[in-house]
């Protein structure tokens, strides 16, 4: 094991990822490693996470507290442009300013003397997510609003209210874009006297035109919800914060959240159009992060699959990270939920996918509709449960239960599966994924036909500085 500057032992290949810092580049044109970036993929892959782990020798508490940065790589004509860019957030300009964490963050309290609690707000990490609009990249995050930046040189231009988020009301890290009307929908949970689940439906132009807030019980974690066409669907976990703890500024967000599993999972079924709840249901315990995708069945009821964990073990497997070595098992898995929206009574539960996985996607085109194909990042067969990272990329056939799984390769961790639809094909595609290979010590984008994936790459592009795995991505098309 080597220490490094930043403290980290590396124990796994992905620790050499996160052992130094993100360093910022470009915009430079790639080079071909293999292959040929098809002559039809035209537009701007987006690919965002917490890139930062530490400073003036200090770790964050959380993989979730590092500092946004934005990898952006555009296609044109054949040939592709990549650059990488912090998020310039007010927290990250004064911890650079300052040389040394500042802020505290959603599993870290502020560091210093005991009163820099109540004196220091969390820090937006702008960290988790992206969404392009036409004219303008936001970078997302749990707890606030987004950060607006410029599509193509990824400048921070600040904080973005959508024309809606009045008096800061959080935008959420998973929106929803409706392919049929372009509208995109998304929520926050606000706290106050009553914790609100601010559900909103924005314009293509991402401006919000309707927004509603609806009661919850407790303070729960709500971290994604799916778009089922005429429905909203949320499955809200028995996992409550500890409210007293949080406000004597006594322990972190994540540390003061509490798991009971006797609560059961709850169901909240919400009118896609009017944004009111329709029905309120009751299942059994579990925790999910994330959704793949869901739709309105011909017999008037909803079907959604999402990766659901066992308990909330999977939060302290996350935390471990920024330290290079995690020892805490949480395995996801990819189940298939059926639910009569009216009742909110759940059908039937099926489970698609047992191999340990999350980070589902669909081609965004069939969102809120029926479909065939989820993509997903998936743990490799040599890779120890727990101690490893989710490494190789798979494509489960709902119709058919058959799996391709692409295997990257020892010591090489791909990102989530992000899809980039045919213009002219409807049922083709690629898959993009970034790739860190700590073979190398370096960052690759790979490319592969949606239908191929178990098959080589058709194009792998190199990047001139190594980028962190990080959460969430886009594919933004080009549509001049």
């Amino acid at each position: 094991m080597q220490a490094t500057e930043t403290g980290i032992k590396e124990t796994k290949g992905w620790a050499k990822a996160i052992a130094s810092p993100a360093q910022e580049f470009g915009p430079e044109t790639l080079p071909l490693i293999s292959g040929q970036i098809p002559a039809l993929l035209q537009g701007s892959l987006y690919s965002n996470g917490p890139r930062r782990l530490a400073r003036g020798g200090l770790q964050v508490g959380h993989w979730f507290d590092g500092d946004g940065g934005i990898l952006a790589v555009h296609f044109v004509g054949g040939a592709a442009t990549g650059l990488y860019r912090y998020v310039r957030t007010a927290g990250y300009i004064e911890e650079e300013r300052a040389g040394k964490l500042l802020f505290g963050g959603y599993g870290m309290m502020p560091p210093g003397p005991i009163w820099n609690r109540f004196r220091r707000s969390l820090k937006n990490a702008a960290n988790t997510s992206v969404i392009a609009l036409p004219d303008k990249l936001l970078a997302l995050w749990e707890g606030g609003q987004p950060h607006a930046l410029d599509l193509e040189s990824l400048e921070t231009w600040g904080l973005d209210d959508l024309q809606g988020l009045t008096e800061g009301l959080p935008y959420s890290a998973h929106p929803k874009r409706d392919p049929k009307t372009g509208d995109i929908y998304n929520f926050g949970v606000s706290f106050g006297k009553t914790v609100l689940l601010n559900v909103y439906r924005s314009d293509r132009s991402g401006r919000i035109r309707k927004k509603n807030a609806i009661p919850l019980d407790g303070i729960p974690l709500i971290h994604d919800f799916v778009f089922a066409g005429q429905y909203l669907v949320f499955l809200i976990p028995p996992l409550r914060i500890e409210l007293l703890s949080m406000l004597l500024k006594m322990k972190s967000f994540s540390d003061s959240m509490s798991w009971q599993s006797g609560m059961g999972t709850q169901i909240l079924v919400v009118d896609s159009e009017t944004l009111k709840p329709v029905s309120r249901g009751l299942t059994d315990p579990w925790f999910q992060w994330h959704f793949g995708n869901g739709f309105s069945d011909s017999d008037g009821s909803v079907v959604l699959d999402f990766v659901r964990y066992d308990d909330f073990q999977t939060n302290q497997y996350l935390k471990e990270v920024p330290t290079g070595r995690t020892e805490t098992p949480a395995k996801g898995t990819l189940w298939q939920m059926r639910l009569e929206p009216q009742t909110g009574k759940e059908i039937e539960m099926t489970l698609l996918c047992d191999r340990p996985c999350d980070f589902p996607s669909v081609n965004p085109n069939s969102v809120g509709q029926p479909w065939r194909y989820t993509y997903l990042s998936v743990l490799s067969d040599e890779a120890d449960l727990g101690r490893e990272l989710l490494s190789d990329i798979a494509v489960l056939d709902r119709q058919t239960g058959n799996y391709q799984l692409a295997k990257l390769g020892r010591n090489r961790y791909g990102s989530e599966p992000i899809y980039a639809p045919h213009p002219d094909n409807p049922d083709r595609g690629w898959i993009l994924t970034v790739v860190f290979d700590s073979n190398s010590c370096s960052s690759e984008v790979w490319i592969f036909d949606s239908d191929r994936l178990d098959s080589e790459p058709v194009c792998r592009l190199g990047l001139p500085e190594v980028v962190p795995m990080g959460f969430h991505g886009t594919w933004n098309p080009n549509m001049a």
